[in-house]
C-alpha cells in the first residue's frame, strides 16, 4: 500500500488523510473470538476500499456483489462475491472477521449483505442495519473524491469502467476520514443494547 500511495502520487492521484487511522488488529485469539475491525464507509465509487486501504497503509478485505469480474481482477486488494444469501453472506463476513479487519460500505445496502449503491450526491442513503449485528468493533469511515472532467462512478453502463474514468481525470483527489470507533454504548452488543437500526442511523 505504501508503494501504490506513491504511484498514485506519480499519476497526479491527491490522497487525503484525515482522523487517526486504527492500528492492524491483532491476531484472532485461540477462544475463536473476532480480532478483525470493520470499517462501515459511505460508497463513493468502486475504489473506497483501495483508498481506504492506502489511507491505513495495509490491505484491507472487503466484499463485492455486483462488480465485474475485471474490477476483481484489476483490484489491490483482496475482494469476496457474496452469494446474496442472508444467512451464507453473514457467515462469510464473520468469518473474515475472525482472521482480520474488513471493509463494507453499507450505504444504500438492501435487505441482504450486498455492496451498497454508490452515491456522489452530497448527501447519504440509508445505512443498512445488517453489518451491526455482526460485530461490535465498528470504524466509520468518511470517504470523498473530487473530480474536474469526469464521474468515477456511473448510474447506468459498465461499471468496470468506473475506475478508468476516476483516473482519466486530471490531479483527482481522495479524501478518507477515520472517525472514532464505535464506544460499547452504541454498538448492539453493549450495554446500550442498541438495535441495529439505531447503530446504523449513528453511523
Amino acid at each position: 500500500m505504501p508503494w501504490l500511495r506513491r504511484a498514485f502520487g506519480a499519476l497526479g492521484v491527491r490522497v487525503v488523510l484525515r482522523g487517526a487511522a486504527p492500528a492492524p488488529a491483532p491476531m484472532p485469539p485461540s477462544t475463536g473470538g473476532r480480532g478483525g475491525v470493520l470499517f462501515a464507509s459511505n460508497h463513493r465509487t468502486l475504489l473506497d476500499a483501495v483508498f481506504l486501504s492506502v489511507a491505513l497503509g495495509r490491505p484491507v478485505v472487503t466484499i463485492t456483489y455486483s462488480v465485474s469480474r475485471l474490477s476483481e481482477l484489476l483490484s489491490p486488494i483482496r475482494t469476496v462475491r457474496l452469494a446474496r444469501d442472508r444467512a451464507t453472506d453473514a457467515a462469510t463476513i464473520r468469518g473474515m472477521l475472525d482472521g482480520g479487519d474488513l471493509a463494507i460500505c453499507p450505504e444504500g445496502m438492501s435487505g441482504c449483505l450486498q455492496m451498497g449503491t454508490t452515491c456522489r450526491e452530497p448527501y447519504l442513503l440509508r445505512f443498512s442495519a445488517l453489518f451491526a449485528e455482526l460485530t461490535d468493533d465498528i470504524v466509520p469511515v468518511a470517504t470523498e473524491c473530487w473530480t474536474s472532467m469526469f464521474h468515477g462512478t456511473t448510474a447506468r453502463g459498465c461499471k468496470a469502467m468506473d475506475p478508468f474514468y476516476f483516473f482519466m481525470n486530471p490531479f483527482p483527489e481522495y479524501t478518507v476520514t477515520f472517525l472514532d470507533k464505535l464506544p460499547a454504548e452504541l454498538t448492539c452488543g453493549g450495554s446500550g443494547g442498541k438495535s441495529s437500526h439505531d447503530v446504523a442511523n449513528h453511523e
